[in-house]
């Protein structure tokens, strides 16, 4: 997804805030880099939209400190075959 790069960071950040999902699914969503998920929405976004800027970031904290539960049932997925 090219092109006006203000656009597509609103359009993340409204992704990420109706549906609470993370960096990485966005990421696969808009078929771009965890990297660049992150630059557009913790450095670009404020810079000209700094309400939604705020709402996407609770989320991405919320995120952020439930990783370790996520990361025990992937593991968990993985050696018990599922």
């Amino acid at each position: 997804m090219k092109g006006n790069i203000e656009e597509r960071a609103c359009q993340m950040a409204l992704y990420i805030i109706e549906n609470r999902t993370t960096v990485r699914a966005a990421a696969r969503k808009f078929n771009i880099s965890k990297s660049t998920v992150h630059k557009d929405l913790s450095e670009r976004l404020p810079a000209f939209n700094r309400p939604l800027y705020l709402q996407v970031k609770r989320v991405l904290e919320e995120n952020k400190a439930q990783r370790h539960i996520r990361g025990g049932i992937a593991t968990r997925k993985k050696y018990k075959g599922e």
